[in-house]
């Protein structure tokens, strides 16, 4: 006699989700720790946000007017845009935690390019600011922001989302640490 093939709901039929508890989503069930199965639940929901904030910064500032850029080149131009203050390349770098310089380095080749920041030699260091069109460009994009992601939000999200940025930022520092460790292995 022939074998039934098992069915999706023969195998969520049978999860005791007493026992087991709800199904966590994941990128990778192999890296599920005991220790901290939310820590993959975690990266799985940065991933996605990651991804996310990616396609949204890219199709933000198209809709401004300036296609065709990754999303180091619109970040690297809101930095250089920053408080109006020239930026040195080193420190767009550390404060956008990027560690391969050579891709700032193709980004502010890229928009200097386009027209939309310029840089001026200071001694042995380069500054970065934005251009009038830079402004222009920064300043749409901001409507754009405003019009699609800002009007969208739901009202009182605002403490969460200061504690994500928070939660954020401490696992940053712990990623780096880890990274760090990894590399004396």
């Amino acid at each position: 006699m022939a074998k039934r093939k098992r069915t999706v709901r023969d195998a969520l039929s049978s999860i005791d989700l007493v026992t087991h508890g709800p199904v966590r989503p994941v990128s990778s069930k192999h890296l599920v720790s005991t220790k901290s199965p939310e820590m993959s639940e975690l990266e799985f929901g940065l991933i996605m946000a990651g991804n996310a904030f990616n396609r949204w910064v890219v199709r933000c500032m198209a809709s401004a007017g300036l296609p065709d850029l990754t999303t180091i080149d619109v970040l690297v131009l809101h930095h250089a845009h920053h408080l109006d203050r020239p930026k040195k390349k080193a420190d767009i770098c550390f404060i956008l935690n990027i560690e391969d310089t050579h891709t700032v380095t193709y980004s502010l080749k890229k928009l200097v390019s386009l027209g939309v920041i310029v840089g001026n030699k200071v001694g042995k260091e380069v500054f970065y600011t934005t251009t009038e069109r830079g402004r222009q460009y920064v300043e749409r994009y901001r409507e754009v922001r405003e019009r699609c992601l800002m009007a969208s939000l739901a009202d009182g999200l605002n403490d969460d989302i200061g504690h994500a940025a928070q939660l954020l930022r401490t696992l940053s520092g712990l990623y780096d640490q880890a990274a760090r460790a990894a590399v004396s292995l």
